[in-house]
């Protein structure tokens, strides 16, 4: 008999998302996290329709009481300090998803993973996993150690890799491929009491621009706390002949936008400095047997539009009842998982082709909206992560008029032998 109907790799927002909607279901449910939670992570902004995730799983009066800063829209910054006029969700969708939340971390993925306890999922943490079980080809369960224990073997019909951009199914198996084009390189750190924007913009996350492509997030959190980091391409950060340390790069490229210099002069930068690379990414295949690929453990896009925690929580669902389907018809092959493979890839298409658009320098989101007024709303429904059953074939055709988009990848989906 199997130890469990579900094994769980990883406690954040993808793995504590699917593993509460399974044990809803019924199902016998296990998490095994790394980490001792509450815990550092990046990736504060919440997309809006993140709010349809978060009342499934019945927290939406928790994040009221925790008080996250409220997040009414984007604004977008050129280097010269102008600021765009804002993208207020409110002003396309009367929902009360049209505010969402900038979230710090360590509270929003621990609040997620109480959450799943008290739903009866058992939450092993301080636990690494350390391999992949196998009868044949299929995956049968893990191989996994507490911090002091010796390893020990858990099985189950059907294991979710949830590890973020750990991507530990990937790494093992070498499985990971970057996007041809989005290889961006980001340095981030945190401020305390830096400027704020006044009223409504208060909680704004603002995309500001620097030379050669690349731009600066801002995102105003509590306690006077701000997250603002950079992406851009390696070669612009670290320059050949030029210093490579992550601090004096952050204060040089500070330089290159007015509005960031202004709104971080007012503030104390404190802690360290983080720099991540390999971006953008996209595992071979979203499943084989008896494994799902969830979340950044499957894909991550680069994050302009905020799309991480949204698509995680977006393939956290669409696994949760894939995997409850295929438990039910005893069938938890990969084949099982075609459908999640391509609804989820045409979500991520969608997202990267405007991602690409903004990367480009002969686009903008002014040009776009001058040229085809009557498509503002099409736009804000991707940006507010409006996805499901949408057909944005008119949207696309307009951006290509101004950008040059990518052909959609031709893997992420269940291997094609099955």
């Amino acid at each position: 008999m199997p130890d469990y109907d579900a094994i769980i790799i990883g406690g954040g927002p993808a793995g504590s998302t699917a593993a509460t909607l399974l044990a809803e279901k019924g199902h016998r449910v296990l998490i095994l996290e790394k980490e001792t939670f509450p815990r550092y992570h990046v990736g504060e902004s919440l997309m809006p329709f993140c709010w349809f995730t978060l009342n499934r799983l019945g927290v939406i009066d928790r994040m009221n009481e925790i008080g996250f800063v409220r997040k009414s829209s984007v604004q977008f910054a050129t280097t010269d300090g102008r600021i765009s006029a804002p993208f207020y969700f409110f002003q396309h969708f009367d929902h009360p998803a049209a505010t969402t939340w900038q979230v710090e971390r360590k509270d929003f993925d621990l609040m997620l993973l109480d959450n799943a306890r008290s739903k009866g999922v058992e939450v092993r943490e301080n636990t690494t996993v350390l391999d992949f079980l196998k009868d044949g080809d299929r995956v049968s369960g893990v191989r996994a150690r507490t911090g002091e224990g010796e390893p020990g073997e858990l099985r189950a019909p059907v294991t979710l890799d949830c590890t973020g951009r750990d991507a530990l199914y990937q790494r093992k198996h070498g499985s990971r491929k970057r996007d041809p084009m989005l290889n961006k390189v980001s340095i981030w750190t945190l401020y305390q009491d830096a400027k704020r924007d006044p009223g409504l913009d208060e909680g704004a996350t603002t995309i500001a621009y620097l030379p050669g492509g690349g731009w600066f997030w801002n995102i105003p959190l509590r306690n006077g706390v701000v997250s603002p980091g950079i992406v851009a391409e390696r070669d612009y950060l670290f320059r050949p002949g030029e210093t490579r340390d992550p601090a004096e790069i952050y204060a040089r490229e500070i330089e290159n936008n007015a509005w960031i210099k202004d709104h971080l002069s007012q503030g104390r930068q404190f802690g360290e400095y983080w720099v991540t690379g390999e971006y953008s990414y996209r595992a071979e295949h979203c499943a084989t047997d008896g494994l799902l690929l969830v979340g950044d453990a499957f894909a991550f896009l680069d994050p302009v539009f905020s799309s991480g925690v949204f698509l995680a929580f977006k393939s956290a669902e669409m696994a949760a009842d894939a995997v409850d389907a295929a438990l039910e018809k005893g069938d938890t092959s990969a084949a099982a998982f075609a459908t999640y493979g391509e609804e989820l890839c045409g979500h991520i298409e969608t997202m990267r082709r405007i991602v690409y658009a903004f990367y480009d320098p002969e686009f903008s989101f002014a040009k776009l909206i001058r040229k085809h007024p009557d498509l503002r709303g099409r736009l804000t429904d991707v940006l507010i992560g409006n996805v499901d059953g949408k057909d944005y074939s008119d949207l696309m055709r307009a951006i290509s008029e101004l950008a040059e988009l990518p052909e959609p990848l031709d893997y992420g989906r269940v291997p094609a032998a099955v």
